[in-house]
């Protein structure tokens, strides 16, 4: 059988996502585990390497071959990112901004149930005019049974 391909980054269990960091993702028993995202792949690889010790994966399947055992591949990952006290403190939220939240969702409520009666009022005059242009399979169709008025309460 032949070895697995490698993806973009070069490495085994590690993918560049669109925002040009790297994910280190590792499958086991049916399931994939994603182990973090890394800001080079040779961080993400090794924290591939980590958990395919862990997994007591063969040789082959290690990015980096020359690592020897389960405590050398820890010590080479990186840390994991954990929440600590400092993340928490900078990401609560204040009971003046739960006013705020509250108003930002009720707008928005608003805006999308306006939405919908626009929606629905083109379609029911593309339905009463005879020189539509929509095609028969057009899901603009669809809006005419949109209920607007369960929202409006």
């Amino acid at each position: 059988m032949p070895p697995r391909r490698r993806g973009a980054s070069g490495f085994r269990g590690v993918r560049v996502r669109p925002s040009g960091r790297f994910t280190a993702e590792i499958r086991a028993g049916g399931f994939r585990l994603t182990l973090g995202t890394y800001n080079t792949p040779e961080l993400a690889a090794r924290a591939y390497d980590a958990a395919a010790w862990r997994f007591r994966r063969p040789g082959r399947d290690m990015n980096f071959p020359d690592v020897e055992s389960l405590e050398e591949a820890e010590f080479l990952a990186p840390p994991p990112c954990l929440v600590d006290d400092e993340d928490r403190r900078r990401h609560r939220q204040f009971p003046n901004d739960a006013d705020n939240t509250d108003a930002f969702f009720a707008n928005l409520r608003a805006q999308r149930r306006s939405d919908r009666r626009h929606r629905r009022a083109v379609a029911a005059f593309e339905l009463e005019n005879p020189n539509t242009t929509w095609t028969e399979n057009d899901p603009r169709w669809e809006d005419i049974w949109t209920e607007t008025t369960s929202d409006d309460e």
